[in-house]
């Protein structure tokens, strides 16, 4: 199985562990195909990301507008640029750096469109832009796949809105389960890069996936209980 692949699928399987909301479901996805943008082979789309972040960072500047989205799209690009292959971008700080620039780049988008659109409905707002990002970090095979499929979930699920809290979450644990799947292979990765070039394995996916699988339990004992109330008692 291709590693896009591979990333993809155990993404989507944590995130229906701890969601049940198809945007957050989405970014969870889409996180767990960020991180390989340190690859050499996707350099190219490394320097039109940076081109996208001026081009914004420019647009957004002539017409007064916040033009801090774009300077975090540069900030993403640079970031890979300068990135080793399962280093930085794999590490625990750099998780954490990937997740809030992807965040902030969602968070201000949205309230830039809430101020500048006549659609009031944050929900679908929310949706648009998660689709356009995943234009900026999917290839053409996984967007084949990932945008019927999500935009059919819009209609067939119920409408729930998604809080900045919730998008810092759900990418987060896209972002993180990259590293997890990534430390079972034989290169391992650099968890504390670039403090350390310490490397964990096997061991350390195995812990993070119980740690992981435990805490989706905690989360919902509360519904568990009310399933064995209804149906047992």
């Amino acid at each position: 199985m291709s590693s896009y692949k591979g990333h993809s699928i155990f993404a989507f399987i944590l995130a229906l562990m701890f969601f049940h909301n198809p945007l957050t479901i989405a970014l969870t996805f889409i996180g767990a195909n960020i991180p390989d943008f340190d690859h050499k082979f996707k350099k190219e789309n490394v320097y039109k990301m940076i081109i996208l972040g001026l081009i914004v960072f420019i647009s957004l500047y002539i017409l007064k507008l916040p033009y801090y989205i774009g300077l975090m799209i540069v900030f993403l690009g640079v970031t890979f640029y300068f990135s080793e292959h399962r280093s930085f971008t794999h590490s625990i700080f750099g998780v954490l750096t990937l997740t809030s620039a992807v965040s902030l780049i969602l968070i201000w988008g949205s309230q830039l469109a809430d101020a500048v659109t006549v659609i009031d409905n944050h929900y679908l707002l929310m949706a648009i832009l998660i689709a356009l990002l995943s234009f900026l970090f999917l290839n053409k095979k996984l967007l084949m796949i990932f945008l019927p499929l999500f935009f059919i979930s819009l209609f067939v699920l119920p409408v729930m809105n998604i809080s900045y809290v919730e998008i810092v979450l759900s990418l987060f644990l896209g972002l993180f389960s990259h590293t997890i799947l990534d430390s079972f292979t034989p290169a391992g990765v650099k968890i504390f890069a670039p403090i350390s070039s310490r490397k964990v394995y096997r061991n350390f996916g195995l812990s993070m996936v119980l740690l992981l699988c435990c805490i989706s339990l905690v989360i919902h004992v509360p519904m568990l209980f009310k399933l064995f109330e209804r149906y047992v008692i």
